[in-house]
């Protein structure tokens, strides 16, 4: 059962994760229920699970880092149930896609086939649909522990490809998967840096968060500059002005310090304790590292 733990006792903090992942979709069933979706309520009902399905995609990545900076490894226990999660939205999202078009396969796999990020959007749910289906521990023992983190690396790209699905249904208005991209830059440079099993230095943790938020800004504007009529300078000059709120690539900033800090001060608590591996502490999410 999703909450418990590996010995099989209950465990509140599993039961709490498991508990939130059903938040999204319930506030969507009483918005529904309320008919506050707004004049066309298919459209925002899917656009609405999109997005959550994006968000706890990172969230499943965030799983190795948050583990190894908070040095808490019971964090590891919650990764399958939220990458199980990712992929449930992400069906749901297109389940509302096609009703949306009134149920009409056809119509459905032919928009599929003739619009690109339709296409991406489509290969990224297909990936996510595999790792969801090897995801067990059985599957696991089968594929034997090589093979099967070979699969799951596949969440890199899979991720990747999620995000240009994003980007390129927003039109306009990206500052949301802008924010996306910089987060995942982040959680792909902690990797790059990190040690094997164990977080970064503050100091390379500070490092990155400086990347992260470069790379932000930089991706914000080359979207703007070739894919909108709107003048990128003026987006770049934004982020030195917070008079109407933070852009993107400083929520990276203020995400990647507040996990410097965080590493900080588990470091101040001293060495952590060694968890016992386990099989079942494996990700299932579709990450393997």
């Amino acid at each position: 059962m999703p909450w418990r733990d590996r010995t099989g006792a209950f465990s509140p903090f599993k039961a709490a994760i498991f508990a939130a992942l059903f938040v999204p979709a319930l506030l969507l069933a009483q918005t529904a229920w309320e008919n506050a979706l707004g004049p066309k309520p298919w459209q925002a009902a899917t656009h609405d699970t999109g997005t959550w399905a994006i968000r706890i995609l990172l969230l499943s990545l965030l799983v190795t880092p948050a583990r190894q900076v908070l040095r808490q490894a019971r964090i590891a226990e919650v990764r399958r149930m939220v990458g199980v999660a990712c992929f449930a939205y992400a069906l749901l999202h297109l389940g509302l896609y096609a009703g949306d078009n009134s149920f009409d396969l056809v119509k459905v796999a032919s928009e599929i086939i003739k619009r690109i990020y339709l296409t991406i959007g489509f290969v990224a749910l297909a990936g996510l649909a595999v790792l969801a289906a090897t995801s067990t521990d059985a599957m696991l023992r089968r594929m034997g522990g090589a093979s099967w983190r070979r699969l799951h690396r596949l969440v890199y790209p899979l991720a990747a490809l999620a995000l240009v699905h994003f980007t390129l249904q927003s039109k306009a208005d990206v500052t949301e998967p802008m924010l996306m991209a910089g987060l995942f830059a982040w959680l792909m440079g902690y990797r790059v840096i990190a040690p094997g099993g164990g977080a970064p230095g503050v100091l390379v943790l500070l490092g990155l968060t400086v990347f992260a938020a470069g790379a932000t800004a930089a991706v914000e504007f080359a979207w703007y500059a070739l894919a909108t009529g709107i003048d990128p300078w003026r987006v770049l000059a934004a982020n030195l002005d917070v008079a109407f709120g933070l852009r993107p690539a400083l929520w990276v900033g203020v995400v990647g310090l507040g996990a410097a800090a965080a590493r900080l001060l588990a470091g101040l608590r001293g060495p952590r304790r060694r968890a016992r591996p386990s099989p079942g502490a494996a990700i299932t999410s579709g990450e393997a590292a």
